[in-house]
């Protein structure tokens, strides 16, 4: 009895500990277009030490028909002409509760134009869907993400 109660509770601790794990955005992430459905870049998620994250391009897809842009000519400042390979394409998102996440900011390195974010996690923790919007977020656009690890 003492044994099935120790297995119980340590399973019970496992569930746990995988729901909060699913509940994080840190890894790597499939980013898909939103327009043609085709895969675009990994982009790979980390917390910093005030529990923002942060995404960088660490991958550009190849695509039949596309050449893509090696550095980020219309971007802002600090952006200006920085390799998109290793561009923070996203900053500030933070955890709000449960699987949402706002206050994030999202940089479209093919127009330079920056955007809010507001993104959710599914319950499997496998599929993150973005939204970027300038003012309300009626005014802006959805992407899905697949988590790749």
């Amino acid at each position: 009895m003492k044994i099935q109660i120790k297995i119980a509770a340590l399973l019970l601790s496992f569930c746990a500990s995988s729901s909060l794990l699913a509940q994080d955005i840190t890894g790597i992430w499939q980013q898909i277009d939103d327009q043609s459905g085709e895969a675009k870049a990994q982009i790979s998620f980390k917390k910093d030490s005030s529990g923002a994250y942060t995404g960088t391009i660490i991958k550009i897809t190849p695509r039949p028909g596309y050449t893509p842009k090696e550095l980020c000519v219309k971007c802002p400042a600090p952006y200006t002409n920085k390799p998109v390979l290793g561009l923070n394409l996203i900053t500030g998102l933070k955890h709000i509760q449960d699987k949402d996440y706002d206050e994030g900011k999202i940089l479209d390195p093919l127009t330079g134009k920056m955007y809010s974010l507001k993104a959710k996690l599914n319950p499997t923790g496998k599929i993150l869907r973005l939204r970027g919007y300038l003012g309300t977020s009626v005014l802006g656009r959805s992407q899905t993400w697949v988590r790749v690890e």
